[in-house]
């Protein structure tokens, strides 16, 4: 049986749900990458589950559901997301000072469901306050990253976007899973052998 080899270099970030290997495929190797097996692969990688808000220079309240989130440094304190360029609110997300993170609490899986709802006012039905630094803040989540815009870079069919952290929340609930099209909480066995 002969052998296939793939050389694994350079970990990028996908845009979609986190990090990805890049694969660059020997000469004879029947493999190929296709997106089809992109998001097979990447969406048996969980995640948390987050609502990235902001507001247009009218004071309109934008906001979406977003699982590729990641922290990036430390000093400053720095974390990272990314947006479709085909999304409605792309040019205000990307054109936007500050925005603010919500990690979602393991019951609000209807808020993210919400937040990923074409054709709705997602604010009129959701509880929800404006912050000091004039932010969208959602009630009763995990936690929140308010964010100054610290750099965007493109990144084939998305954008991702760079937040420097000017406030932080956090509330110490169960976070928000998000597996194979299925969202979830942790469940206790998950934290047995940490006794």
């Amino acid at each position: 049986m002969s052998k296939k080899f793939i050389i694994l270099k350079d970990l990028c970030y996908d845009g979609y749900n986190g990090f990805a290997w890049h694969q660059h495929e020997q000469k004879g190797d029947s493999m190929s990458i296709n997106s089809d097996r992109f998001k097979q692969v990447m969406g048996n990688y969980p995640t948390g589950v987050t609502i990235v808000t902001t507001a247009d220079e009218h004071g309109t309240p934008f906001g979406m559901t977003v699982n590729s989130f990641a922290s990036v440094s430390l000093e400053p304190t720095l974390i990272l997301w990314s947006i479709d360029k085909r999304a409605n609110s792309y040019d205000v997300f990307t054109q936007t000072k500050r925005f603010a993170v919500h990690i979602l609490a393991s019951d609000q899986a209807d808020l993210a469901v919400r937040f990923a709802t074409k054709g709705i006012d997602r604010f009129a039905l959701s509880k929800w306050e404006w912050s000091a630094y004039r932010l969208p803040i959602l009630s009763d989540v995990a936690g929140v990253l308010q964010c100054q815009t610290y750099q965007t870079i493109e990144a084939g069919d998305h954008m991702i976007l760079i937040g420097e952290v000017i406030a932080i929340e956090d509330y110490g609930k169960k976070p928000l899973l998000y597996h194979k099209r299925t969202f979830g909480e942790i469940h206790p066995s998950f934290y047995a052998n940490n006794k």
